[in-house]
């Protein structure tokens, strides 16, 4: 893991923050498929900034993340399930990078 944890805490907090705008602006405009295609793009370029700042394990970890099959004839539950998807893992790497101690040296 990378010894710069308070910089991979605030990465990974604003792609919350950017997965948050993609999931509202999507049900505003209600067109799941654009949501879709923003959210894989912004799924490729977080597992790379997840790479880059908190370590190459969690960011393949991250991008090896796919969506369970949906069952539903409803587009927009099923686009907050793949919200979900990705916001869970995010949020549990927040919370395990805050509580890694940082090193002193």
């Amino acid at each position: 893991m990378s010894p710069d944890v308070p910089n991979g805490v605030s990465i990974v907090l604003q792609q919350l923050k950017e997965l948050e705008a993609i999931a509202s602006q999507t049900l505003q405009d209600l067109n799941t498929v654009a949501g879709a295609e923003r959210i894989a793009k912004w799924k490729a370029h977080t597992a790379s900034l997840i790479s880059n700042s908190v370590g190459g394990q969690q960011g393949a970890a991250f991008a090896n993340i796919h969506p369970g099959s949906s069952f539903t004839n409803d587009l927009v539950e099923e686009f907050s399930d793949l919200v979900d998807c990705y916001r869970t893992p995010l949020l549990a790497l927040v919370k395990q990078l805050s509580q890694t101690p940082s090193p002193r040296g």
